[in-house]
């Protein structure tokens, strides 16, 4: 995907300027880093976050926590510059620096997009919206719906979307005049090529014939983003995509949920295929609309494969009334594990379960872990409690992960409909991961004592922060995201998630283009060709995910139960889950769950255990403790000082049994 190369005369949103003494770096650069899961943590971070620094050599972890934390402190100085407060730089580098201690043992992390971007030109130029996990809007207008849908996942944001556009004065444009438009080589030129298709149908505008010319060829380098452009392609397939959907709208073939799911899965679907870091959605609708719910129905839509799984699909449970349709909910969710539900009246009611506090979220993220106004971001920060040696340190990760999401929420966006909305809510998210470990380390009455002393502490910390920078506290400040690669940093589970297998094989696939399969070539990983992508090379490392229960071990009563609990004790937005379900035993038992819980809870989806057998190369594999211990064995220290020439971009997106977006 194109990105406009760095402007020379671009206005700095950012102009004041932090950094941590040289003698501090010096010592940073001399610890020793300790990544999860051996030599799979490291490697993830090197493929997904290192990147390249401004004298042209490679980042390395200190690095990285420089940049991180010379860029958080940098919006924040900027802040009060502006705001005319005062600053004293000796008081706030001795903050910076045990901040940065406790990033670089990762008690504390930011989520992947502040890893990767934060304290680049690119967000000092450009404001904050790549470093947002979160976004969601209303789909009423759909051209502009569509044009921030495009612009926020090209920035790396997943999105959520409802489909109440109501379809009303759409007609066939005439397409015998055409006009030319250029595309222009950025951002801003693929989102606009998309408004004007849509607007051409919605509100009467010209047809146009567009020109891919100026659009550069695929590998080109995006200098200012970073990664490497994807050519014309993609784009021009999300022309002709949203062409035969508007038109088979206009001929009343398909209806108005229908043409909002479609046009919002391809716009997701292009932007993957683009080649930027992400592309993560979820759709939101009614219970009562039969096409919602047949939208992943593949044998009926086949031709919805090519997109449908772009998108996580949730039904908002608005009134009471709505719970009386939890039966044929819970017949769907057998079928093939969703829709999701979202309790709408918790989101709006509630902060944690049974504080009263009003929000506006109408909206959900793509793995629902942060309720949404339309055109909303919501940035977010991440405690490791396993890194933490004592509770103390516990409580203070939660201090730095509550600073740096609560100075992120400082920064406005290119968008003036997301600043107006930021300015008053400063939404943040200040997650845990590896909770199912605490669970089973502390026991349920100890971890709920923490829990209810972190809120707080997460609580204060936010209002303080607020006051002395002169806004409004944060509207809500606490989640359980599903984390992803960032827990894969650190070695332990995901979010709230027990796991799968206490040993396992890890794979990663990576380009053999990439630098960094070189570097794994030459320490010795076990490897071998991709049997499903060419010119891709499959590495695997062995990982020992602790003590913890195993999924399957665990009953889907016992997850509801455990969702409940950090949604009554630690999030006051939502909590991130999937609860699985073993089909044969507790299939019949789905719609006695969700009416248990879901009028206690804000969001959940289910998935059964898989019952499919192995396939070659799965990317999480289980095995026995005698063979973890004889590839362990086998495996010696990676040698990264060579590693060179990367920017850290990949692609992901949510997949349809599990959350795996960056952060």
């Amino acid at each position: 995907m194109t990105e406009a190369d760095t402007q020379k005369d671009q206005k700095m949103l950012v102009t004041e300027r932090f950094a941590l003494e040289e003698a501090f770096c010096d010592e940073l650069r001399a610890k020793t880093v300790r990544f999860g899961f051996g030599g799979f943590g490291e490697a993830t971070y090197y493929r997904t976050y290192s990147r390249i620094k401004p004298d042209g050599t490679q980042e390395h972890w200190p690095d990285t926590v420089i940049r991180v934390i010379n860029g958080v402190m940098s919006v924040r100085k900027h802040h009060y510059a502006v705001e005319s407060l005062e600053w004293d730089d000796a008081k706030w580098q001795r903050y910076a620096r045990r901040l940065a201690l406790a990033m670089f043992d990762m008690k504390w992390l930011p989520p992947g997009r502040g890893l990767w971007v934060m304290g680049t030109d690119y967000v000092f130029e450009r404001g904050s919206a790549a470093l947002n996990n979160c976004g969601a809007v209303d789909t009423t207008e759909l051209a502009l719906a569509a044009d921030w849908t495009m612009d926020m996942l090209m920035c790396g944001v997943g999105v959520g979307f409802n489909t109440v556009w109501k379809g009303e004065n759409v007609f066939m444009p005439d397409k015998s005049h055409p006009r030319p438009f250029i595309i222009p080589d950025s951002r801003e030129g693929w989102v606009a090529s998309v408004r004007l298709l849509i607007e051409s149908y919605t509100k009467g505008g010209s047809w146009f014939i567009f020109d891919y010319t100026q659009i550069r060829p695929e590998g080109s380098p995006i200098r200012g983003f970073g990664g490497t452009a994807s050519g014309p392609d993609p784009l021009k397939e999300l022309h002709k995509r949203i062409e035969s959907y508007l038109d088979a709208y206009c001929q009343g073939i398909t209806d108005q949920t229908r043409t909002v799911a479609d046009i919002m899965n391809a716009i997701g679907a292009c932007v993957v295929a683009g080649n930027v870091r992400r592309s993560a959605e979820i759709a939101l609708g009614s219970a009562d609309d039969q096409s919602f719910l047949e939208l992943k129905d593949y044998q009926k839509h086949p031709e919805r494969t090519e997109i449908g799984w772009i998108s996580n699909n949730t039904v908002i449970l608005k009134k009471s009334e709505d719970f009386q349709k939890l039966p044929v909910i819970a017949e769907h969710i057998r079928d093939n594990g969703e829709p999701g539900i979202m309790n709408l009246i918790n989101v709006q009611k509630y902060a944690r379960y049974g504080d009263r506090s009003d929000d506006k979220a109408s909206l959900a993220n793509p793995c629902s872990e942060i309720p949404l106004e339309s055109f909303e971001l919501c940035n977010l920060a991440e405690v490791f409690d396993a890194r933490c040696p004592s509770e103390t340190a516990f409580y203070e990760a939660l201090e730095f992960a509550t600073f740096y999401a609560s100075t992120v929420a400082l920064l406005p966006t290119h968008r003036p409909e997301t600043n107006a909305i930021t300015v008053r809510n400063r939404r943040i998210g200040v997650s845990l991961s590896g909770v199912a470990e605490m669970l089973d380390a502390f026991g349920a009455t100890e971890l709920t004592r923490r829990l209810r002393k972190g809120y707080e502490l997460v609580r204060s910390t936010n209002r303080d922060l607020a006051a002395k920078a002169g806004v409004p506290a944060s509207v809500r400040v606490t989640t359980i995201k599903p984390s992803g690669t960032i827990s894969q940093l650190v070695g332990v589970s995901s979010g709230m998630h027990f796991p799968t297998f206490q040993y396992a094989i890890r794979r990663m696939r990576v380009g053999n283009s990439s630098p960094i399969c070189a570097v794994l070539k030459a320490a010795g990983i076990p490897d071998e060709p991709d049997h499903y992508s060419p010119n891709t090379t499959v590495f695997e490392f062995p990982i020992d995910q602790g003590k913890t229960r195993k999924a399957t071990t665990v009953s889907a009563w016992e997850q509801f139960a455990f969702l409940a609990m950090l949604q009554r004790e630690w999030s006051d937005n939502m909590v991130s889950c999937t609860v699985y379900f073993d089909p044969e035993t507790e299939g019949s038992q789905i719609e006695h769950m969700l009416a248990q819980f879901a009028p206690v809870i804000k969001s959940v989806s289910m998935l059964p255990h898989t019952k499919k057998g192995a396939y070659a190369q799965m990317p999480y594999e289980g095995i026995t403790e005698e063979m973890y211990n004889k590839r362990r064995a086998r495996l010696s220290k990676i040698d990264w000082s060579g590693f060179s020439c990367s920017d850290g971009i990949e692609s992901r997106f949510c997949t349809g049994d599990s959350c795996r977006v960056n952060g």
